[in-house]
């Protein structure tokens, strides 16, 4: 029985478990999430949660599990962990898959302005607003911490840890979103600039279209590099067909 190993615990890395279940149910699957999320959304089939180690730690698994093939379908913004995936599997000869959903695209009435870090979102924010929705993840607040005259709304799954911003509302939901949801909580909360990083997918596109509407600038941080060498799946189906040899 060939043994896949689907890192991550994404929307796409999900579906692509229940579609491994339901169409190949005599290949093994090993979902790993990191558990950093308090309740995760489970996948269908066999589930690890926690970290390998390192790189070194994950070859040393791969090769204790006799795993033939590793779908990284991590966050994009999980860029450790998918250099560690690029090194273990370089390591032990394993064929590595990243599955990542296209990013997000401007369009015309779009006021974004990107950049290359959440540092740089923070030194670019005070030029723009006052009362910021911040979108970019509970671990990433921190670099706001020292942004005084600015409020922060800040929306995550968990809550954050410190350091915080010292003006700072926390709302704990999780997407997808709706459309007109991302209108009111913008209006409520009088928002008047977004920083989000580029997840892509649709289920926190919503924000992105409200800022337009009310002419909002939207800072947007870029994914991190891929890493050299590994291919690249932008949809689940695709992700299958590469899965189809094993």
């Amino acid at each position: 029985m060939a043994h896949v190993l689907l890192l991550g615990g994404t929307t796409e890395a999900r579906a692509l478990a229940a579609a491994l279940a339901a169409d190949r149910p005599a290949l093994r699957v090993t979902s790993s999430l990191a558990g950093r999320v308090a309740e995760p959304r489970l996948p269908a089939g066999e589930v690890r949660i926690g970290g390998f180690g390192g790189p070194g730690g994950l070859a040393a698994w791969l090769r204790a599990e006799r795993v033939d093939a590793v779908v990284d379908a991590t966050h994009p913004f999980a860029a450790v962990m998918s250099r560690n995936a690029a090194e273990a599997a370089a390591a032990t000869g394993v064929p590595l898959l990243a599955l990542r959903r296209p990013g997000w695209a401007p369009v015309p009435g779009d006021r974004w302005h990107r950049v290359p870090s959440l540092d740089s979102a923070a030194r670019l924010l005070p030029s723009l607003g006052r009362r910021v929705l911040l979108t970019s993840g509970r671990q990433g607040i921190g670099a706001f911490a020292h942004l005084d005259g600015l409020h922060f709304v800040a929306r995550s799954v968990d809550p954050p840890q410190p350091p915080l911003p010292a003006s700072l509302d926390v709302l704990l939901d999780r997407g997808p979103f709706t459309l007109d949801g991302e209108r009111a909580l913008l209006r409520e909360h009088r928002i008047d600039v977004v920083v989000t990083k580029d997840s892509g997918g649709a289920a926190t596109a919503p924000k992105l279209t409200a800022a337009r509407e009310l002419g909002l600038p939207v800072v947007v941080v870029d994914r991190p590099r891929p890493s050299a060498g590994v291919p690249v799946a932008e949809s689940v189906g695709a992700a299958l067909d590469w899965l189809a040899p094993f």
